[in-house]
């Protein structure tokens, strides 16, 4: 008796396993997607470092970035056009906004990231584009930011990398303003055009005699 109870069970257990995984998946799927940063726990950092379409590229290869949008910041008109900014009438710089996880990457690690992406060297221009819409910066969104950029900063100036002092600004981030719709993921939007631009703008190659 005992024997065919404990059978019955088996028997009955076996049929409610797919019946229970029915039931326990979608929590299981919940707490997969609990398990992702939400937006109070993501940060945000902001960079100017010439096209925003490389600068883009660059910071979506990076573990821990969760996106990445083209824009504009820094300047004195509001909701600003590409042609304006293009135009230096308006004073934006081209950034990039990133939304990162802190917890798979630093925001110092990202400042240091940064500097390896462009040419701190010179001023009002990045390799092939030139003017103030392509100037170098670091819009800081906290004290502790700019704390970390700016020693970052006087770290590598003092290092005796690059070949001349470094001449990006540090300042604090104003309101931001997306791109066009075209100008986002533009290297995954048009990528002939993109490495076209990339190559002939000879962003690479000098980026490779700064640092290699």
């Amino acid at each position: 008796m005992n024997t065919t109870i404990k059978t019955l069970r088996r028997r009955v257990a076996s049929a409610l396993s797919p019946l229970l995984w029915l039931v326990l998946l979608p929590a299981c799927m919940v707490q997969a997607e609990d398990a992702r940063p939400t937006g109070a726990e993501a940060a945000t950092a902001t960079f100017a470092g010439g096209c925003f379409w490389c600068v883009e590229a660059d910071f979506d290869k990076v573990e821990g970035v969760l996106s990445t949008v083209s824009g504009y910041m820094g300047g004195h008109v509001e909701d600003p056009t590409y042609e304006q900014v293009a135009a230096k009438h308006t004073g934006h710089a081209e950034v990039v906004q990133v939304r990162y996880d802190p917890q798979q990457v630093s925001y110092a690690q990202l400042v240091e990231y940064f500097w390896r992406h462009i040419d701190p060297t010179v001023k009002d221009r990045q390799f092939c584009d030139i003017g103030s819409p392509y100037r170098t910066a670091i819009f800081t969104h906290s004290p502790e930011q700019r704390a970390i950029a700016e020693a970052s900063r006087k770290a590598l100036d003092d290092s005796g990398v690059l070949p001349a002092p470094v001449v990006t600004e540090i300042t604090d981030a104003g309101p931001f303003y997306a791109a066009e719709d075209y100008h986002q993921d533009y290297y995954t939007k048009n990528p002939l055009r993109y490495r076209y631009y990339r190559l002939s703008c000879g962003r690479d190659a000098r980026l490779q005699e700064l640092y290699e």
